[in-house]
């Protein structure tokens, strides 16, 4: 508790605070936006508080490393956590709460739900983390009923996910609306992810080469080459040039069902997981 208090803005682990300082902005008329967060805060995670300024009178950040979202073996301990820093940041960027509770806080002892998620969860992401969406949805719906907001912001970079919780907020009836924050990218098209961090200097140059693939790739199917083929040529220049590539495909952009065998003639978003060294990184466009 002291070291939140020593934050530069307002910010709590504490569950009956959190609902209270909302509730007061309910009585005073307000509606409440949402950002959730793994901590580690960058100028991609800086815009979405920015989006939900424009959206709402009142707006929550929360910081979570979720433990249930990572597998044995995957970066759960690595994962950088830089409170002060981020606090800071979001200070800056005018966040009105800080929410960061503890992970026995989230799940005490005994904890035993879960949340099984269909749909857009099927394929890509749970092809190699078939653990990952269910981790993500408990987290997500546990936070939504603790915040209650009326409005969640969710990067665009994490395209599958986006797609993940606005289906469960809809088949769960919650009164959330789910609004995707555009992908912010450094200058040589790399998108902003607190795990570049892993990235040493000679990583950090190949992985420019990820937005180079997915947009000859959108620019191939956008100019009628058939998907199978557009695919294979992507998947053959990342093989290349990566240590080890998850995936790299086209998906329908509403529901990332698979799309039909030869031009695409509806809404695409390709989309990509590949690895560097021990760093994953994923991204995913549109296709125009």
């Amino acid at each position: 508790m002291s070291e939140l208090s020593a934050l530069p803005l307002h910010a709590t682990a504490d569950l009956s605070v959190l609902r209270q300082t909302v509730a007061e902005w309910r009585r005073q008329g307000m509606n409440i936006g949402f950002v959730p967060t793994m901590g580690a805060l960058h100028e991609g995670h800086l815009s979405l508080i920015s989006l939900a300024k424009s959206k709402a009178d009142r707006v929550v950040a929360s910081i979570f490393v979720n433990p249930t979202q990572f597998a044995p073996g995957e970066d759960y301990d690595a994962y950088p956590r830089t409170l002060e820093t981020d606090a800071s940041k979001l200070a800056d960027a005018k966040c009105d709460l800080l929410y960061a509770p503890t992970a026995s806080d989230m799940y005490p002892e005994g904890f035993s739900a879960t949340l099984s998620l269909g749909g857009p969860a099927f394929g890509l992401e749970t092809d190699f983390r078939p653990h990952f969406f269910g981790g993500v949805g408990i987290i997500v719906a546990k936070l939504f009923n603790r915040v209650q907001p009326d409005i969640a912001i969710f990067g665009e970079k994490d395209y599958q996910q986006l797609l993940v919780i606005r289906h469960m907020v809809r088949d769960l009836d919650l009164p959330i609306e789910i609004i995707g924050g555009e992908t912010l990218r450094e200058t040589d098209g790399l998108a902003l992810s607190s795990r570049n961090a892993y990235l040493s200097p000679e990583e950090r140059r190949i992985a420019a080469s990820l937005n180079e693939i997915l947009t000859a790739l959108s620019h191939d199917l956008s100019s009628g080459v058939g998907r199978e083929t557009a695919q294979r040529k992507a998947l053959a220049k990342a093989a290349i040039i990566f240590d080890r590539v998850d995936y790299i495909e086209a998906r329908c952009a509403e529901t990332l069902a698979v799309l039909p065998t030869g031009s695409v003639k509806q809404p695409a978003r390709v989309l990509a997981a590949v690895w560097l060294g021990n760093t994953r990184l994923i991204d995913n466009m549109a296709v125009s």
